[in-house]
């Protein structure tokens, strides 16, 4: 038997980070959708847990050992003992430390395969838990649906009905590491920032890309400063998004250095694509839909 999951590119629309808690964890506010394009992760049951992975962003997934599909795995093997294990096969096309959750979302993938093999709801306590254990981004990769995303990760909303985006995902090909960003961003543990998010739950009553892109404009990515301030390609590649004619909104997502520029149809997305992919032929550039 052979399982099949895709682990979609998730996108954080907006990115507030209200504070940061004792325990050193940030506290976050954050609209999360997911993309078309995505990592292939299948799975057959056998007598050892095991992983291997192709594709084209393969060399840059790091130590095998160390890859979030074997975490999640382990985690939910231990608190439920007897778990059908196997292998898994995961098929790399997501760009990695990218701010695009690739290895939450391969992790989210693992777990609900392994919930398929062994007959378990996705609601189950042990599999939300594992998620829990994996990362902070997994529990919302779970279902990969629109959510609102606050906390450390691990409050989230009721799936949210949002109209679909055209739009381009760029990525400059440089790393940025999630916790060298966060500690760039300099906030002291207990205090709170100064800005609230602008972006109210009107988002959710919105009819059309165009709408939902109006009120998104309003919001930001407290991410962004840091990461151009890090690595200045993101800014450079924030201004050629930003150029493309029909382009409504362009900002970067999670902590980079993936940044999104949304479209109102799917024919613009894929026309600022094609000008892009021309223009900077060494970036990672994709249209989509979020």
């Amino acid at each position: 038997m052979r399982l099949h999951e895709k682990a979609p590119a998730k996108v954080n629309l907006t990115l507030a980070v209200l504070g940061r808690r004792r325990d050193g964890y940030h506290i976050l506010d954050s609209l999360v959708v997911f993309a078309t394009i995505a990592d292939e992760l299948t799975f057959e049951p056998g007598p050892e847990l095991s992983l291997d992975v192709a594709g084209p962003t393969a060399p840059d997934a790091g130590i095998l050992a160390d890859n979030l599909v074997l975490k999640a795995a382990h985690a939910l093997a231990r608190l439920r003992p007897g778990l059908t294990l196997g292998r898994f096969h995961l098929i790399k096309n997501l760009p990695v430390a990218a701010g695009l959750g690739g290895g939450s979302a391969d992790a989210a993938a693992a777990l609900r395969l392994l919930a398929r093999a062994n007959g378990l709801p996705l609601a189950n306590a042990a599999v939300m838990q594992a998620a829990l254990a994996t990362g902070s981004d997994v529990p919302v990769c779970l279902e990969a649906k629109p959510r609102w995303m606050r906390g450390a990760g691990e409050i989230l909303s009721r799936p949210i009905e949002l109209p679909p985006l055209p739009a381009v995902l760029v990525n400059p090909r440089v790393a940025t590491p999630t916790a060298e960003i966060f500690k760039a961003l300099g906030l002291e543990a207990g205090c709170a920032a100064p800005y609230p998010e602008t972006v109210g739950r009107a988002v959710e009553a919105t009819h059309g890309a165009a709408e939902l892109i109006e009120l998104l404009s309003h919001g930001r990515n407290d991410l962004e400063p840091p990461s151009i301030a890090l690595r200045p390609v993101i800014g450079e590649a924030l201004a050629v998004v930003r150029a493309q004619e029909a382009c409504r909104l362009a900002r970067m997502s999670g902590s980079g250095a993936t940044v999104f520029g949304l479209f109102e149809t799917p024919q613009a997305a894929r026309a600022a694509q094609d000008a892009i992919r021309a223009a900077r032929p060494g970036w990672w550039v994709v249209e989509t839909t979020l």
